[in-house]
């Protein structure tokens, strides 16, 4: 093959790498078969095609593959949204670009007549295609922890809706549903089909939302459905409850971020530290010179 023809096949192979790094990052739209198996129990859930080709393609290679590969926990990808196809289909992409990107830039460096040993780029792109295969855990799991962050603190405000509506002689699952029905973010959405899906299925709607807590690792659900059961079966007063619940929420979160707010104090306190030691030496430095040359 000729120059030009290594060329184009170089370039061929970076547009194809670019290429599927650029679909990774582009919004993906909702099938319809997805979305109406959010609104069905977990058994039909369960049996819905995979649509996506990512999907596909983690579905195919899932049983092929070990299952000690994966780095999350299930309820993490499915109250970020992802299936196990999806998520295991991007873990193999990534590390397919991994693979492929060192070979590509040895190709154009062999073209530009820069030489370097084939063991190179080889050992690159082991170690390059082995973070990439771990990076889509790493992202999964930060995306988990502020998904439950955010959670506890919308929680926080919808327990107080409910407290507000019992105080008011709403019933049980009146207040549920009423108070679900006030925000429009991700939680509530995902509360108002949790007790939809309660009440299609003939459930009471505290057992939906312990099912919810159990599914994605929520243990501030689980305790309002607990309360909630106690105030449906035996008619105990809630009010006070729901407020002391709602409070205790939220300095639990004020602690953590205090405790967040101390530690980035103690590593910006690094930087400062070596700042005056490099300036004491600067100073220093010179007479110590001085006496060592005498």
């Amino acid at each position: 093959m000729t120059g030009l023809q290594w060329a184009l096949v170089a370039g061929v192979c970076m547009g194809l790498g670019l290429a599927v790094c650029a679909m990774g990052f582009a919004p993906a739209h909702p099938a319809l078969a997805q979305s109406l198996a959010l609104l069905t129990p977990q058994t039909i859930r369960e049996s819905v095609v995979p649509v996506d080709w990512r999907e596909r393609l983690g579905v195919w290679a899932g049983p092929k593959l070990p299952g000690g590969i994966r780095l999350v926990s299930a309820k993490d990808l499915r109250l970020v949204g992802i299936s196990d196809g999806a998520f295991l289909g991007q873990k193999l992409v990534y590390a397919l670009v991994g693979l492929c990107l060192p070979s590509v830039v040895w190709v154009v460096a062999a073209l530009v007549r820069v030489r370097m040993p084939w063991a190179i780029p080889v050992l690159v792109s082991i170690g390059l295609g082995a973070g990439a295969f771990v990076m889509p855990d790493l992202m999964v799991r930060d995306k988990a922890a502020r998904a439950r962050r955010e959670f506890s603190r919308a929680l926080a405000a919808y327990i107080d809706l409910v407290a507000l509506e019992r105080s008011c002689g709403a019933g049980t699952k009146q207040a549920l549903d009423t108070a679900a029905d006030v925000g429009d973010s991700w939680v509530f959405r995902r509360l108002r089909e949790c007790l939809d899906q309660a009440t299609w299925v003939g459930r009471p709607p505290w057992d939906g939302l312990r099912d919810m807590a159990d599914d994605l690792a929520l243990p501030d659900l689980g305790d309002l459905a607990d309360i909630m059961r106690l105030t449906g079966t035996q008619g105990a007063g809630v009010y006070t409850i729901l407020r002391a619940r709602a409070q205790s929420m939220r300095t639990a979160m004020m602690s953590d971020e205090l405790a967040k707010a101390n530690e980035v104090n103690e590593k910006m306190s690094i930087p400062v530290s070596v700042l005056g030691v490099v300036f004491l030496a600067i100073l220093i430095g010179p007479a110590l010179m001085g006496m060592m040359t005498r």
